[in-house]
């Protein structure tokens, strides 16, 4: 059975977008599982993970953007923290991920990483790993 692992992240801004694929594969390599999955989980209601392009910065800001422009931080939401708008954009994002593992590397198309997506912060945030062979 495999071990969950667990990787802190300290984000910067209310919302942002974290590159994490160099950790994720750092864990993958010591585990030294040449097939398999690894599963990516964010433990936070206000976070999410996406999978998406990583060579051109302003994908990001274009991702952010959407998501501000579908779910406005200062819209008349109900919720007394203040924080509905990023729920709504974890629920959107999602909360996990799985890539395949091949020949002990992540299996990512050319221009993918993996990034955590901070909607309320700046914060302490985890990220949990699950590397599993198969």
């Amino acid at each position: 059975m495999a071990a969950v692992d667990e990787i802190r992240i300290s984000t910067k801004h209310r919302t942002e977008l974290c590159d994490i694929t160099p950790k994720i594969q750092g864990l993958v390599s010591a585990s030294k599982i040449r097939t398999g999955t690894c599963r990516v989980f964010i433990p936070h209601t206000t976070a999410g993970v996406t999978i998406n392009e990583n060579a051109d910065p302003s994908v990001k800001r274009d991702i952010l953007n959407g998501l501000e422009h579908i779910a406005p931080a200062n819209a008349a939401y109900e919720h007394a923290e203040g924080n509905a708008d990023a729920h709504i954009k974890s629920a959107l994002v999602g909360t996990d991920k799985t890539v395949f593992i091949e020949e002990g590397r992540l299996k990512l198309g050319t221009w993918q990483g993996i990034f955590f997506c901070e909607f309320d912060g700046p914060r302490q945030r985890t990220v949990f790993v699950k590397i599993s062979e198969g």
